[in-house]
């Protein structure tokens, strides 16, 4: 099916390029937590290919394809490299960081939702596969960086929720057989600027109505009752 969408050489250059933005970020936390050249190598890499890894492990797409296309493998590295040598610049365009970052979730939430249906994974499956490939690195890299997952924060801006409507729409494209190159797009394309909106606009998902945490947080009081919606 992917090989329906997109011919194999644009297929191949959209995945690398997703794989060097999501290396950067990786490489960028990396050097923030004052990590060696072989940390940021690792955090790199695991940023850039643990949700495709996740993904054909469970698919059973083995062995997965970071292990069987060097390009998968070195085009971290290189982004490891990049951001070793120039990360003063490397911060100073973090916001054009993001904006790739947020075309990579696109990319990688539509492509993984159509390759684990493609393996025989029914819709819910394979949008829920969709998914944990574009957040999957994202997650892994701030377990090894010894951070509580970007994913489940309250205070980050929304990242799972553009990246589960992208594979919505795929899913339903697929049910009523309406899946091509134009549909993926526009999957692609919603999914990204879902989240640079929300970037843009610090949209945040609702915290549990009526909480009670001992949390302290800025702007809060110890103790405090404390109702969100």
């Amino acid at each position: 099916m992917l090989q329906d969408l997109f011919t194999p050489s644009v297929q191949h250059a959209l995945d690398l390029a997703g794989i060097f933005v999501f290396a950067i970020s990786g490489a960028l936390l990396a050097v923030r937590k004052n990590f060696d050249v072989f940390g940021i190598a690792v955090l790199a890499e695991v940023t850039a290919l643990g949700g495709g890894v996740l993904r054909d492990l469970i698919i059973g797409a083995v062995p997965p394809a970071a292990f069987t296309d060097l390009g998968y493998f070195l085009t971290p590295l290189v982004a490891a490299a990049l951001v070793f040598f120039l990360h003063p610049e490397v911060e100073r365009i973090q916001t054009g960081v993001n904006v790739f970052d947020a075309a990579g979730l696109g990319l990688f939430c539509v492509t993984g939702t159509t390759k684990a249906y493609e393996h025989g994974l029914g819709l819910t499956a394979s949008a829920a596969l969709g998914v944990a490939t574009a957040v999957g690195g994202g997650v892994l890299r701030d377990i090894i960086a010894n951070e509580v997952p970007s994913l489940v924060r309250w205070d980050r801006d929304l990242y799972a929720v553009p990246a589960m409507v992208g594979t919505a729409m795929v899913a339903l494209c697929i049910k009523f057989d309406a899946l091509s190159a134009v549909t993926s797009g526009i999957a692609v394309v919603t999914a990204f600027v879902l989240r640079l909106l929300a970037m843009r606009y610090h949209w945040r998902a609702p915290r549990a109505w009526n909480r009670r945490s001992t949390a302290v947080e800025p702007g809060d009081t110890p103790g405090e009752f404390k109702a969100t919606a």
